[in-house]
């Protein structure tokens, strides 16, 4: 919707993984730092956890985009779900284009998969897979990720894993009876949410990859804001400047200011906050054969009144957009004349 009115050649706050829109921040950096320190060593585990939105999926991407032009890596990129031994065996065979039945059972999948290896050893590859929402492997799954990282050719390893997830993979790999495990990790780092000295970078830098020319401009005491809500994890930047662009849009806005932060903020905020309902919402009086009489409480009397105000102010608000959108109908009316 705001695209056209900002004059930009695509959504600068995309959720999706767009390697376009990548960003280098210092977390980063230091993240791809320790995944190719794991690349030089060239065997066992390396992992890399982070919260949810902190960018490990667009990590992962950039890391596969930049190896692609290895020709003595072979890569295959797995995200899990809650599966089993096996069917992680099936994933990894689909992962590296190796046919297999459905029925066939573990001991014919592990051998295709060790005959894989082998060959590609024998070509002087090695290969390496990337897990991405590696918290979701059972424990069961990770020990077979471990068996096979122990398959050598001519006393060099073939198989190296880099496991990506959430911090419950820590926690995972960590705990007691993964002793084998945590003793085939060479490097492991936690992904951070970028620093606050970031936010105005990166906001800019979004916006300049999808053609902004300065229109709308953030004020400068906007970014602290940002941050505060966020936290610096770049899913919430980006669904919070949609929201703000949005938002621009609705009202013409050609500068994003304070207050326009802090008013969006509580539309979010407005959204995801649950009414309170209580177990007995209202008290029947009846007698038999009368239809009931219903008591509201002081509390629940004013709930109610809240309840008729925002639904004057959401009308207000549905008018205004449709005002909008009549708007908007018109001018794109105006344009299919002009082309036609």
């Amino acid at each position: 919707m705001y695209k056209s009115f900002y004059k930009l050649s695509q959504n600068p706050f995309q959720l999706n993984a767009n390697l376009d829109f990548f960003f280098d921040s210092a977390g980063h950096k230091r993240a791809k730092a320790y995944l190719r320190y794991g690349l030089v060593q060239g065997e066992g585990f390396v992992v890399v956890t982070g919260m949810a939105g902190t960018g490990k999926t667009m990590l992962v991407k950039e890391l596969f985009q930049s190896l692609k032009q290895d020709n003595e890596i072979i890569i295959g990129v797995m995200v899990t779900s809650q599966v089993g031994a096996d069917d992680t065996l099936r994933m990894l065979s689909t992962v590296f284009k190796l046919a297999y039945e459905y029925d066939d059972n573990k001991a014919a999948l592990l051998a295709r998969l060790e005959n894989f290896f082998k060959e590609s050893g024998k070509k002087g590859k090695r290969v390496l897979l990337v897990v991405d929402e590696a918290q979701n492997l059972p424990k069961q799954s990770i020990e077979e990720l471990r068996m096979l990282s122990n398959f050598e050719w001519e006393g060099k390893s073939i198989l190296q894993i880099f496991l990506v997830g959430q911090e419950e993979l820590g926690k995972r790999l960590y705990s007691p009876g993964m002793d084998q495990v945590k003793q085939r990790i060479v490097a492991t780092h936690h992904l951070k949410a970028i620093e606050e000295d970031e936010i105005k970078e990166y906001i800019l830098f979004r916006l300049g990859k999808a053609g902004w020319q300065n229109n709308p401009q953030f004020n400068a005491d906007t970014y602290a804001e940002i941050y505060k809500f966020t936290k610096g994890v770049p899913r919430r930047i980006n669904t919070l400047c949609d929201r703000l662009l949005l938002y621009g849009y609705l009202e013409e806005l050609t500068v994003i200011d304070l207050e326009s932060v802090k008013h969006v903020i509580r539309e979010i905020e407005a959204d995801y906050k649950s009414i309170e309902v209580d177990e007995k919402p209202y008290s029947e009086e009846r007698d038999e054969g009368q239809a009931p009489v219903v008591t509201l409480t002081a509390d629940q009397d004013d709930r109610l009144d809240v309840l008729e105000k925002k639904v004057i102010e959401l009308t207000q608000t549905l008018n205004k957009e449709r005002a909008l959108l009549r708007k908007a109908i018109l001018i794109q009316l105006d344009l299919d004349d002009a082309y036609n």
